[in-house]
This record gives structure tokens, sequence and C-alpha cells, in this order.
């Protein structure tokens, strides 16, 4: 018996902005999102610089916002959110991932959370790590209370998480930059997430982008691959599952998923969701997780041998080494030498020449 659907379309460059609106139209996204609540766009910025499949792609920003304003959502009430990390930008982001053109061209505004007001959010519900992690109290934005919100993540690994998409969407939203604390506990605190959105938005959309997923070590430094699919599901638990399925991958095995999945969270069996638009059982992208320097050395302080060191490493003012070492590796090291020569290899793909298009206007 079906518990839950997602919606998961074929498409190409030429035709992806109309395919998301046949993606939406296929879930019915107008019986899950209000168009008389404000909406909240949370997108997926795992990288100031551009990289395949790291972040929320142009083309999926426009394909949403393009149906929902044609559509009739008011552009005052839709309302574009990213945070920053230790590591990351929201207004660079923005620019280097070419959000702004295409919010711009439909009159829609976007807000860096760092610029809005911060609260300490009691929540009903018990959680499994993050009261323990944020004792003093776990601070949200204020604006995410009771309104509805739409994830728009991309299909890809992850070193700490094995996978990521919808759920760990909300780890960037509804924590502040230091939520690199919680990576010791990261699938107690997807559970946590989960059971915090249930208490505050009335309506939860995702939108997911497969067009170029990434494989490897991930959410930085992997390698695209063009796969052509996009995805959508009012259940975050089940979009992730079929995405993880798709990266081949048992959902069951992976523990946020499954602990999601046993408290009624959302639905990761995948006998349990009603798959709409493809047949995707044949697919399986034969994708690995693998754990980029930093995301080891991480785990090597908070878990592995050298947990001894994790506070003073960590959790002191000598914190500041970890952010360093993260930039010097990723953005002086690996992107200038590794990631550029994949860029010139993704450019060339017909997802590369659609970047480009976006990129002169």
């Amino acid at each position: 018996m079906y518990r839950t659907k997602v919606a998961v379309l074929k498409t190409d460059s030429t035709r992806v902005v109309e395919d998301y609106r046949r993606l939406l139209e296929l879930i019915d996204y107008k019986s899950i999102i209000d168009p008389a609540q404000e909406t909240l766009i949370k997108l997926n910025l795992s990288w100031t610089k551009y990289f395949p499949a790291c972040s929320s792609q142009p083309w999926q920003v426009e394909g949403l916002v393009r149906t929902m304003t044609e559509d009739g959502y008011p552009k005052e009430k839709l309302l574009p959110v990213e945070n920053k990390t230790v590591v990351t930008n929201p207004i660079k982001g923005a620019k280097n991932n070419l959000w702004m053109p295409v919010l711009d061209r439909y009159g829609l505004s976007f807000t860096p959370l760092p610029d809005v007001e911060w609260v300490v959010y009691k929540f009903k519900e018990k959680l499994l790590k993050l009261n323990d992690i944020f004792p003093e109290g776990i601070q949200i934005p204020r604006m995410y209370i009771g309104r509805q919100i739409i994830h728009l993540p991309t299909v890809k690994t992850h070193g700490h998480s094995t996978t990521t998409g919808a759920i760990k969407n909300s780890f960037g939203g509804l924590l502040k930059e230091v939520r690199h604390y919680a990576h010791k506990y990261m699938h107690e605190v997807l559970v946590d997430l989960m059971l915090m959105q249930k208490e505050l938005h009335p309506n939860i959309l995702a939108v997911m982008d497969g067009t170029v997923c990434g494989d490897g070590a991930g959410p930085r430094t992997m390698i695209p691959h063009g796969k052509n699919l996009i995805l959508a599901s009012s259940d975050s638990v089940a979009i992730d599952s079929v995405a993880a399925r798709l990266m081949g991958f048992d959902p069951m095995s992976i523990p946020y998923l499954r602990m999601c999945h046993e408290r009624g969270l959302g639905v990761a069996e995948s006998d349990e969701i009603e798959i709409l638009g493809e047949d995707i059982s044949e697919i399986n992208f034969g994708f690995k997780t693998k754990k980029s320097m930093v995301i080891w050395g991480d785990q090597l302080l908070r878990k592995g041998p050298l947990r001894f060191l994790e506070k003073i490493a960590l959790h002191s003012p000598l914190v500041v080494w970890a952010p360093l070492a993260s930039n010097i590796y990723h953005d002086w090291i690996w992107y200038p030498t590794v990631g550029k020569s994949i860029i010139r290899k993704f450019s060339k793909t017909e997802w590369g020449r659609l970047f480009e298009k976006y990129k002169k206007g």
C-alpha cells in the first residue's frame, strides 16, 4: 500500500524549465503550497563558487519561480533565502550560481539569512541531539515560524551523511553558521530537523534537481554526471529515499532515512512510495560516497583516534584553523586544479552549455 508520492521526470537542456512545470503539476503542487501564504524558497548553497551538482541550479530556480509566478502566486509572498556557513557566503554564492539574474528576471528578492532576526525557539518534540549540542537554546530565523517552505536540493552524495537532499537542505536554514558542531551526530540531527520542520512549517515541498548529479566526495569535491532527471514531493524523507535509490544506495541502510521512517516522519521504504512519471525501477547510477580531505579530518577529530583533541581544536578560539584549512584545500588547491579540469569537461556537455547561456543572460 503506497503511503506517499514522488514525481520523477526525464528532461533535457532544451526543455528543462518547461519540464519543471510538468513536474510541479504532476505532484499537484497547488494542493501542497497555498498561494495565500508566504512561502520560503530555501536554496541550496554548498559552495560559494559554482561547481556542477553542488548547489541549486539556475534552471531549477527558474523552473520553480516561473511556474509559481505564472500561476498567480504573489511575488511579494515568495521569499528566496539561503544561509552562510563558516566557509560560504550566501550573497556571493547567489551571484556565482546565477540565482540572482533569475530572481531579478521574475521580480523576486533574495534574503541572506544572516541578515534576518534569529530567536531561540523551544520545540515541543523531544529532539535526539540538538538540545545537547546547543544547551543554551536552538536559534532559528524568526521568519521561518509558521511559513510554508519549498526546498531546492540537488541529487548528490555527502561524506557526513552518505547522501544529501531535502532533509539536509533544512540543515542550512534552521541552524546558524556554527552548525558544523552537529557533524558528529549528523544522522540524529537530520531526524531532529524533520521534527523541527513539522512544528514550524504548515506545508513543505521539495523540488530536486537531478539533471546533473554528484558522485564521490560530496557535497563539493564530486564527479558530476548528467542524469537528466528532476524530482518533487511533499515528503522530504521519500524524495531523499528515491534519490538515494537512484544513486544506488539502499535507503533503509542510511541511518537518517531509516530513523525518520521508523518515527513516522516520512516514508523511506521503496515499496511504500508511489512513483509518478518515469519508471525508475531499473535505474542505478552506481554512486559511491567518499570523504574529502576536510571531511576525513573533521571525522578524525570528532569520532576517530584524535577525538581527545576535539574540544580544543573545534570548540575553542583555536577553531579558526578549521574554516581556514577548508578554504585553503577547497578554494585554493582543489578548485583551481582538479575542479577547473572537471568544469572544462562539464562545459562541453548540454548542461554546461546551458549554464553558459544563463551566464550570458
